[in-house]
């Protein structure tokens, strides 16, 4: 990545990093027109992962793209792209964080991964939670309109295993387990006032006991790659709370496969900090209507297109 240049950085600018889910056909395609060193982040990228990423992002099936293990290293490359633009415009973190899988593009931002050590620890990543899901069948559902405590005694009183798997912000929830007991989850949550209950296209019941399959061999993995020291403040989606000592990083990283990403309380640490600026750095705006339900007031720009790359970067 490129040195710091003295520009926008400690606390000025705040970066937060989509998941699964926020991938599309095209994207990135307008950056790799426009700025050479995104065209040189994706080569190195094809080169890191031994097939054509760049291909599958901008022209190849949606079906494809979606598959588990393309969507994750594909939705880290677009972060990583927009990331590199900033970098040489002088744009740098004070402070990072990510949704679920954005946890490693954020921090990539935060010096302690390599761009292509990243990619293929979430392609690793992608394949094991699909043979978790293999294993263990599960499934995931949104849940619209209900309130917290709500959420979580319908989840207690359908028994089995389900569990709150994304606390995504107030009366935006994600369930996650058994298929049996997840639709038992669902019914409840509709009979007690729920606006919505949706089941996910998802290939697993992720962040859940039912991960668990993949959660020691994932750590493995992680621990042959080189990991440098935080740069800057994370707030991790397991505890909701800033982490600044690098030695965390591997077992966070491990356990959020099998437990909730506590989004809403990570964006309340997040504003409460104070980052002047924040953007959300790869692909969609989800991250940004999040804030707006969290955080009355707290604005964030998503850096999605070319067009939203923001003056004077």
């Amino acid at each position: 990545m490129p040195e710091r240049t003295g520009g926008k950085n400690d606390m000025q600018v705040g970066m937060l990093f989509p998941g699964q889910g926020s991938q599309f056909v095209g994207m990135g395609k307008d950056y790799y027109d426009t700025f050479a060193e995104a065209r040189d982040v994706y080569r190195e990228a094809n080169e890191a992962l031994g097939f054509d990423i760049t291909g599958l992002s901008f022209s190849g099936d949606m079906e494809e793209l979606t598959r588990t293990k393309n969507a994750q290293p594909a939705i880290l490359l677009h972060s990583m792209v927009i990331l590199r633009v900033l970098e040489t415009r002088g744009v740098h973190p004070g402070m990072v964080a990510g949704h679920s899988l954005g946890e490693f593009s954020a921090l990539v931002a935060a010096g302690v991964f390599r761009p292509t050590d990243a990619l293929k620890v979430v392609r690793r990543r992608g394949e094991l939670m699909y043979d978790a899901g293999v294993k263990r069948p599960g499934t995931m559902a949104a849940i619209i309109g209900m309130d917290e405590p709500g959420v979580e005694a319908c989840v207690r009183d359908a028994g089995g295993t389900v569990v709150v798997a994304n606390y995504n912000s107030p009366g935006q929830y994600a369930i996650s387990g058994d298929v049996d007991a997840v639709d038992r989850a669902c019914a409840l949550c509709k009979e007690r006032g729920a606006k919505r209950a949706l089941k996910l296209p998802v290939s697993g019941a992720f962040h859940s006991p039912l991960m668990e399959p993949a959660v020691s061999e994932f750590r493995d993995f992680l621990a042959t790659f080189p990991a440098g020291e935080l740069r800057v403040p994370w707030v991790a989606n397991v505890t909701g709370d800033v982490v600044t000592d690098s030695d965390a990083v591997q077992d966070l990283l491990s356990r959020q496969l099998s437990s909730p990403v506590q989004w809403t309380r990570s964006m309340r640490v997040f504003a409460e900090r104070g980052p002047a600026t924040i953007y959300e750095v790869g692909p969609g705006a989800v991250l940004a209507g999040l804030m707006k339900r969290i955080v009355n007031g707290c604005g964030v720009v998503s850096l999605s297109s070319v067009e939203t790359i923001p003056a004077g970067a």
